[in-house]
């Protein structure tokens, strides 16, 4: 949990402007926003940090994210799918269940072309949560997911941002940077903790790109094949 204790959590990833910023992001994310200003695919590149892997072809497919890794903070989560909820902003996992990661189940299908979306607690009432560490992942680190079809797509962080709330970006997190490229976003509060208003003044977002797929030990479906 955050430096004081709260006495009622307020349930949401994202509060403020940026709750309408969401509802902007998911819309223009639901168009096919394929790349940043700027960016290209043969400009693929320049978004890496110097020695980051090539990008692993997208999976076809309808798999479904069982669980997430994130082996330098400790993260062993399961999956939930999540919607949006009346103010537009995605679900996240009940308090109940700290422990796990909503994914946004509308939305692209981890290892398949587009931007993933995951999100996460940073913590609850009394304890931290799924992404309290969230903060610390770093460039070149690893998040592995877990498919029902057997297989693990591998991600490799290109770069862990923090927006402040009045400041979010919603076309930068939620669209793809690079057309055709499978891509995620893990998402947690962030800043610091307003009392007042009961919510956090930030998020933080790590954006993975995919970079390798394995097959988990025991699984026997047929692997998806790239597209």
């Amino acid at each position: 949990m955050g430096a004081e204790p709260r006495t009622a959590p307020s349930g949401r990833i994202l509060t403020g402007v940026a709750w309408a910023v969401l509802v902007m992001g998911l819309w223009l994310w639901g168009r096919e926003i394929t790349e940043l200003p700027g960016g290209s695919a043969g400009a693929a590149g320049a978004l890496f940090g110097a020695g980051l892997p090539a990008p692993h072809p997208p999976l076809e497919g309808a798999a479904l994210p069982a669980r997430v890794d994130v082996p330098s903070i400790g993260v062993q989560a399961p999956v939930v799918a999540r919607g949006l909820d009346r103010d537009g902003a995605i679900d996240p996992p009940p308090y109940d269940r700290p422990g796990a990661v909503g994914w946004y189940g509308s939305g692209t299908r981890p290892g398949a072309a587009g931007a993933a979306l995951f999100v996460g607690h940073v913590d609850t009432a009394s304890k931290p949560a799924v992404f309290y560490g969230l903060s610390s992942a770093k460039q070149g680190d690893t998040v592995r997911v877990l498919r029902d079809d057997g297989l693990i797509a591998q991600f490799t962080i290109e770069d862990v941002q923090v927006y402040e709330r009045e400041r979010f970006e919603a076309a930068k997190v939620y669209g793809p940077r690079v057309a055709g490229r499978a891509e995620l976003r893990l998402i947690t509060c962030g800043g610091t903790y307003d009392r007042v208003a009961k919510e956090y003044t930030a998020n933080v977002v790590v954006s993975a790109y995919l970079t390798g797929v394995s097959r988990a030990p025991g699984a026997s479906r047929a692997p998806a094949r790239p597209v």
